[in-house]
């Protein structure tokens, strides 16, 4: 469809009080769209916060896909026209899970549960997200999620490129110690899968976490098309071109230096990618 417009919201978030980060974002959304936003992103989490020591601590601010949290964001979306993605945590019966919903103006459009759990904040006690990768099929393009922690597997981006995505929209808390992943990962990400990625972290200081901001849009090519700061909130405007992911040959002299990062893979050597690893040890 062309380029649409992303607006990335950076923003603080206040743990335990999904009343007050559900009215900031709905806030921010308002304030994005009234931009001319098309699709509207926010960090992992940004309902509840990250940094709970307990899954009894936590559950008390979880909802089902379809609670009131939702309730309030369809609504500001349907206003709109736009859609956005929330991350939260997700309750499901007795089971919880690092979720990101995406809401658009007819309701939920796509939900995802991040699969890839690290050892640190409320991940910890949450289950591995159990769906396969898939694709959210929206007016302006096709759209896949991962949150955070999945961007560190080269693999899980390249499940949505092999789907069909034209844009990966990754949530994530981000804290001092993942500088590498906004340096250097997201943009690897990009350029190997020839696909745009949205990466929004939050801002702020969380129960001793500083997280590091440095939200940022890359494009197909693996160039940054914009970041934002990395201790202040900020919306972020970038206008993205999906149709040209999907473009995947890459000319740049014609007849003697052309690839194409799809049709020159060779599976039929990555057998053992598919494989089960065991878990490495801890040393002293």
């Amino acid at each position: 469809m062309g380029k649409i417009k992303i607006a990335c919201v950076q923003m603080d978030v206040t743990i335990g009080d999904v009343e007050a980060n559900r009215r900031e974002i709905v806030r921010r959304l308002g304030e994005a769209t009234d931009a001319a936003a098309e699709l509207v992103i926010f960090p992992e989490c940004a309902l509840t916060g990250y940094c709970f020591n307990s899954l009894e601590e936590a559950t008390p601010f979880a909802e089902s896909i379809a609670g009131p949290s939702f309730e309030a964001i369809a609504e500001a979306c349907h206003k709109t026209g736009a859609y956005a993605v929330v991350g939260f945590i997700e309750k499901d019966g007795s089971n919880f899970y690092n979720a990101a919903m995406l809401v658009g103006p007819n309701g939920i459009a796509g939900s995802y549960r991040k699969v890839h759990l690290p050892f640190l904040g409320v991940d910890r006690f949450l289950k591995s997200g159990d769906r396969p990768f898939n694709i959210i099929e929206l007016p302006f393009g096709k759209i896949g999620v991962n949150i955070c922690y999945d961007a560190s597997f080269p693999e899980a981006a390249r499940a949505l490129k092999l789907l069909g995505a034209e844009l990966i929209v990754l949530p994530t808390n981000w804290p001092t110690g993942a500088w590498r992943t906004a340096e250097f990962i997201i943009n690897s990400r990009a350029c190997e899968n020839h696909i745009n990625f949205a990466a929004v972290n939050r801002v702020g200081v969380e129960r001793g976490w500083q997280f590091i901001g440095r939200s940022k849009v890359v494009d197909y090519n693996g160039d940054t098309l914009a970041e934002a700061s990395r201790e202040s909130e900020q919306l972020l405007f970038v206008e993205v071109d999906l149709q040209e992911a999907n473009n995947n040959k890459i000319v740049n002299v014609a007849g003697s230096y052309e690839i194409d990062r799809l049709a020159d893979r060779r599976p039929e050597f990555y057998g053992l990618i598919g494989s089960t690893a065991t878990k490495s040890q801890t040393t002293a």
